[in-house]
């Protein structure tokens, strides 16, 4: 008789689950044309029904059936009843059928904790629905003829299309502090294929065991592209970039989406010298990336520590790399460590 798979992986089959559910729920938010939105600090700070709905459907259905883990997550939500429909009971069997790494096989659910950011890029979420309006997802082409043919607003819709890249939901799994193990999805993956095709998609992994739902890649070596902040950059953050004398910078939405980038071949370093970021923004993303040799830590070179009772925000901002992170990091300035001291 099979033996039963270990707590974390177990762990890891839920959170795959509820983070397929959560991507449905996005997409079907956005679909509604009603997305709740308010301003939890300001209008770069928002909130939309997806980041409560995805919120507690993940951290209702890990709770209910690891009811020991910590589970952190991004809104602060008054207690309720979450819907019954909102629940994920099932676990990825691909996830299951994985070996767990020795060193956490005997893991228990009081020494974990896990960080949800239910939608990562809820700014270019909300303004990709602006533009979208009422054309219909998961496949807006459907009604590209409800829009004028005007140069102006196909490039309009091209831009709300593309912001949906930015989207991620975010799951991670620390133990003693460190990250080990997270899953990323993408809601509307698939979204540049049209009418047919099937959206969304995971992205998992394991220190130790590997990632997977992606196909690793890595930048021209002869190549140094930064990717960046979107909407939160000041003089600190362009200052360190432009020390990294790229070759090119790509500023987008998300840190998932840029940990994505990094993993994909897309960019060759994630620099933001902000303390914008929080614990929920990178434990997830960090995993897959240590699990396939990459490397995360504050633009100190220091790692982040997830452990329950840290402090939520990156307060020393982010350099994420898949390869030369001795570097990047050497490129930093002394101006932007002493100002994120």
């Amino acid at each position: 008789m099979a033996s039963k798979p270990a707590l974390l992986m177990r762990l890891m089959a839920s959170a795959y689950a509820v983070a397929e559910k959560s991507g449905a729920i996005a997409r079907r938010v956005m679909q509604s044309g009603d997305l709740g939105i308010v301003e939890k600090t300001g209008a770069n700070d928002l909130q939309t029904a997806a980041d409560r709905l995805v919120q507690q459907s993940i951290c209702a259905s890990l709770s209910r059936s690891f009811p020991k883990v910590t589970i952190i997550g991004e809104e602060d939500l008054p207690a309720a009843v979450v819907e019954e429909d909102l629940i994920e009971t099932t676990q990825t069997e691909e996830v299951l059928l994985k070996p767990c790494p020795p060193e956490y096989t005997s893991l228990k659910e009081e020494e974990l904790v896990v960080w949800v950011d239910p939608l990562d890029g809820t700014k270019e979420y909300t303004e990709a629905a602006r533009v979208l309006g009422s054309i219909p997802l998961p496949h807006p082409h459907n009604r590209l003829k409800a829009l004028s043919d005007s140069d102006t607003d196909l490039q309009l819709l091209a831009t709300a299309l593309r912001l949906l890249d930015h989207v991620t939901v975010l799951i991670g799994v620390a133990y003693g502090g460190k990250a080990i193990a997270g899953v990323i999805n993408q809601p509307f993956y698939n979204y540049q294929l049209g009418a047919g095709a099937a959206l969304g998609r995971t992205m998992w992994g394991v220190l130790g065991l590997g990632a997977f739902g992606f196909q690793l890649q890595e930048v021209p070596s002869d190549q140094r592209i930064v990717t960046t902040t979107r909407s939160h950059s000041n003089k600190v953050v362009t200052d360190c970039v432009a020390a990294m004398d790229p070759t090119s910078v790509i500023k987008v939405g998300g840190a998932g989406n840029k940990i994505v980038q990094l993993v994909e071949g897309k960019a060759s370093a994630y620099v933001f010298a902000s303390p914008g970021c929080k614990k929920w923004d990178t434990c997830g993303p960090e995993a897959i990336l240590h699990a396939v040799g990459g490397k995360l830590t504050d633009m100190h070179g220091n790692a982040y520590c997830y452990d329950a009772n840290v402090k939520h925000m990156n307060s020393a901002g982010v350099l994420a790399t898949l390869r030369n992170h001795d570097y990047y990091l050497s490129r930093v300035p002394q101006s932007v460590r002493q100002s994120l001291s």
